[in-house]
């Protein structure tokens, strides 16, 4: 059989799907702040939890359950779906803390420079050489946080702990070779026993049963704004170029710090004024020599 042809342009398909993964994770702040008065952990086990059906009813539709009937009987992938499992559920938890401690500002600082941290991490682990201006890009990331740092006194871990998380996750969920739709209920699946026995042990002061209506179905809902931008991203990454994914990526730390900004009120001083634009000249240059890569390599 002969080999697919490498993806040369962007169908509608992918660029819809991935556009409204994107804006559906700008929005996600305004959902979590709504959720912000219940602790982070009891968050993640419902986003867990929920999760698990929706996926599953993908698959069936899909008529794929049986890659994930065989991933669970190959130990290698079981423990490597752990490990990106265990990486999402700490990016999930440090998110969710962030917005419920007016620390969405952070979040979305994490975010706009996992791309750069992913270069990095190519060119450390994988031997990768990166252009000039990939080194200049990250070399202003570098110089953005380490401003951050000095005016607050303190390493700002919310977005680093975002950015590696994220970053680590989109590394080795590659070398998981299983679809991406399976994957995400593989590492899903593997994360419900842990939560499911955070929420026993909870019990009645469990906000599930003893909060509100509107507490329980934006628990219930967390199943969904967690599964379904996931599934969409992945599904609409398979019918779009790599420089197009780099460009939308943008979508949602934009979306992010404008509502943490607008909305929620954060702060805006004098060393963010100066380190989000150094951020974002760097996701300009990087962007660039990104698509020239790009169209040297279609040429």
């Amino acid at each position: 059989m002969a080999a697919p042809l490498p993806q040369t342009g962007d169908s509608r398909a992918g660029f819809a799907f991935a556009v409204t993964a994107y804006l559906l994770w700008g929005f996600l702040p305004l959902y979590m702040k709504a959720l912000s008065h219940m602790p982070a952990v009891e968050v993640i086990a419902h986003r867990i939890l929920w999760s698990v059906p929706i996926a599953g009813l993908v698959l069936v539709v899909l008529g794929r359950t049986g890659d994930l009937t065989r991933a669970l009987k190959t130990p290698r992938m079981v423990v490597m779906a752990a490990v990106t499992a265990t990486l999402i559920s700490i990016n999930w938890g440090v998110y969710v803390w962030a917005i419920a401690h007016d620390r969405a500002l952070d979040a979305a600082l994490g975010y706009y420079i996992n791309p750069l941290f992913s270069v990095a991490l190519g060119a450390a682990i994988l031997r990768e050489r990166l252009a000039a201006a990939q080194w200049v890009a990250v070399g202003l990331a570098a110089v953005a946080v380490t401003i951050l740092t000095v005016s607050a006194g303190v390493v700002p871990w919310v977005a680093l702990v975002l950015m590696t998380t994220f970053g680590l996750y989109g590394f080795l969920r590659k070398t998981l070779p299983i679809g991406p739709n399976q994957g995400f209920l593989l590492e899903v699946l593997l994360l419900s026993p842990p939560a499911l026995a955070w929420l026993i042990w909870l019990g009645p002061t469990g906000h599930f049963a003893t909060g509100s209506w509107s507490d329980t179905w934006l628990l219930l809902g967390t199943g969904a704004v967690t599964a379904v931008p996931l599934m969409l991203y992945a599904n609409g990454a398979k019918g779009l170029r790599l420089s197009t994914i780099g460009i939308l990526q943008y979508i949602a730390p934009t979306m992010i710090f404008l509502i943490a900004v607008l909305v929620f009120g954060e702060p805006f001083g004098p060393a963010r004024a100066v380190a989000f634009p150094l951020i974002w000249l760097a996701l300009i240059i990087y962007t660039g020599s990104m698509i020239r890569s790009a169209r040297t390599a279609r040429a």
